[in-house]
């Protein structure tokens, strides 16, 4: 389903789920560890798994019936998680518009089934659901895990809409449903926004932060590092792109830090630091480096990310297993692009460069990596405007990777035991020593 393209690519297509009718960029989401929900646009929610069938692990892509959604309805969005313990159960959402003649009507439904023993089966939690009838059109359904008060955590719902607001949605535990609550008492870094927002991203950090990043459709980046304690904004960067911001995302990667002025060092050190990457609809990925000691002062040009229409989804995931993450960019052009981090010879910072592309037969609006038939290996899900592929790693790549690193691991191993050894027989000769000296001591 894919043609070929210059570069390296170590996935094979093991299936194709093509969908009654297109979907957009928010249409795809996990729905536990090995199963994906896509919503096409005319109403209706595929969930994606793979089940034994025949003595064979096989792909099966079934329409799942949810309750409260009309066969005329649009749907916008989907998102859905596990709730943070020491809850159970899988809560999932999806915003719709309602065509009734007249006039269009927004709905936010948010399933989740409260019964023992039904908390994680999907075709129950399909017919538990909260409808919510809303003031603005929605974009972006997010769920993010917030501190609690008490020491907890608890993942809630954001969903921005045209009203240049962030709608905020926590389930009150007393009642047993979700309900809007203030996005300013956990969120004050959402407050008057300059235009509406396309797509959010936040990441937990350690000492009890986080960072958020929105982008909008005015072109406007903003970043935000938070004390989750009060909660309360430490820091906030923004910048003004020329077109619409599609994707926002924050993830981890090696910075090295500023040269030392002491000791005679040439080079800084390498840490760990946060990223933000910022694609838009007509000019270049950047990936703004570490993010939390310079804001968004550190840019890096992804070159060539404009030359294949506009970018409308991103993944930053360890694709090649070698400890070092590479960036995905999925383009309205059909093209698949894959980045890597280069360090720079010289000890600067280095740059991000395009290791391989492949093109697709229609735009690509989501990926998600995950494990999808429970063998420990990830598989690359890419929802198009067709429908939904699968790409699995190369078995004899990844076959030859793990014989290489079981080999190295049992060579450790034997250098370890050999050392321990000689240790032994050195330390048994001393203690040999020592007793023939006492024996041979005179007696007093």
């Amino acid at each position: 389903m894919f043609q070929a393209a210059d570069g390296a690519f170590s996935f094979a297509e093991d299936s194709f789920s093509r969908f009654p009718s297109q979907s957009n960029i928010y249409g795809l989401c996990e729905a536990g560890e090995q199963q994906l929900l896509a919503a096409t646009l005319k109403g209706r929610v595929v969930s994606f798994r793979y089940q034994e069938l025949q003595h064979k692990i096989r792909p099966v892509a079934k329409e799942v019936q949810f309750t409260y959604i009309p066969v005329d309805a649009e749907i916008v969005s989907i998102d859905s998680f596990n709730k943070s313990p020491p809850n159970r159960g899988l809560v999932v959402g999806i915003t719709f518009i309602k065509d009734s003649g007249d006039k269009a009507t927004p709905f936010l439904n948010i399933y989740c089934d409260y019964e023992p023993g039904s908390e994680f089966n999907l075709e129950s939690i399909a017919q538990s659901c909260l409808n919510l009838e809303l003031q603005f059109t929605p974009f972006q359904l997010y769920h993010t895990e917030v501190q609690c008060g008490d020491g907890g955590s608890e993942t809630v719902f954001l969903l921005s809409g045209h009203d240049q607001r962030i709608h905020l949605y926590k389930e009150n535990a007393s009642l047993h449903q979700f309900e809007e609550q203030p996005v300013e008492r956990l969120f004050p870094e959402l407050q008057e926004l300059p235009s509406n927002v396309l797509w959010l991203d936040m990441l937990n950090v350690p000492g009890g932060r986080r960072l958020s990043a929105f982008g909008c459709q005015n072109g406007c980046v903003g970043l935000a590092l938070v004390n989750q304690s009060g909660p309360e904004v430490l820091q906030s960067w923004r910048v003004q792109q020329d077109s619409p911001v599609s994707t926002v995302l924050l993830f981890p990667l090696s910075c090295l830090t500023e040269p030392r002025q002491t000791g005679g060092g040439k080079g800084g050190v390498e840490i760990g630091c946060y990223n933000l990457l910022v694609t838009s609809t007509i000019e270049m990925a950047v990936v703004y480096r570490n993010v939390q000691e310079h804001g968004m002062s550190h840019p890096l040009f992804l070159s060539e990310s404009d030359q294949w229409d506009a970018v409308l989804c991103a993944l930053v995931i360890d694709l090649d297993f070698d400890g070092q993450k590479e960036v995905l960019l999925g383009t309205y052009g059909q093209e698949l692009l894959c980045y890597k981090f280069q360090k720079a010879k010289n000890g600067g910072d280095g740059q991000f460069q395009m290791l391989w592309r492949r093109n697709f037969k229609s735009p690509l609006l989501s990926i998600i990596y995950l494990d999808l038939t429970g063998d420990g290996v990830r598989e690359l899900a890419l929802l198009t405007l067709k429908g939904l592929h699968v790409m699995q790693h190369s078995l004899t790549s990844t076959a030859d990777l793990v014989l290489q690193r079981l080999s190295q691991k049992a060579a450790t191993l034997m250098n370890n035991l050999e050392f321990a050894t000689s240790k032994d027989s050195e330390e048994n000769d001393v203690s040999a020593k020592k007793l023939e000296s006492t024996l041979q001591a005179p007696f007093i």
